[in-house]
């Protein structure tokens, strides 16, 4: 474990958990809660369940 705890799977800002691996070859990276986060933003909890790519919306001018 490591100080700051970092958030479970299941908080909003899951993915500003810590890195344990990183395989950008393939398009993946496993953060430390243990959600899989993907290149295209899509991301899938420990659970099993699936988020759908979540692209930020560019802000208006």
């Amino acid at each position: 474990m490591h100080t700051p705890t970092c958030p479970t799977a299941d908080s909003p800002d899951r993915e500003a958990a810590h890195v344990v691996a990183s395989r950008p070859e393939q398009g993946w990276t496993l953060l430390c809660n243990g959600v899989l986060v993907f290149e295209d933003t899509g991301e899938l909890l420990p659970d099993g369940r699936v988020i759908a790519p979540h692209r930020p919306v560019a802000a208006l001018a």
